[in-house]
């Protein structure tokens, strides 16, 4: 094989994954986001199961699980510790 012909093929493969590979990138921050808000309500649901025994309960809605979801077992903390103190 020519090897004009093979560079050709390897620059065109490289510029059709970039065009393609672009768009990707936010779409995966996105995926990424919304599996951390996931996970974050699933750690208020259970907070709250274990706190009902107690009288304590966390309101789940869309920035109680962002931060438990995104800043885990220390953002749940924080939840945790703003409703005993604050509310």
């Amino acid at each position: 094989m020519d090897p004009i012909l093979v560079i050709a093929i390897l620059a065109g493969l490289v510029i059709l994954l970039l065009t393609i590979g672009a768009p990707l990138k936010p779409l995966r921050f996105i995926g990424q986001i919304a599996v951390k808000v996931v996970i974050g309500a699933l750690l208020l649901f259970f907070v709250n199961a274990f706190g009902s025994f107690f009288a304590f309960h966390i309101p789940i809605n869309g920035v109680t699980a962002l931060v438990s979801g995104v800043l885990g077992v220390p953002g749940l903390l924080l939840l945790i510790v703003t409703k005993q103190f604050i509310l």
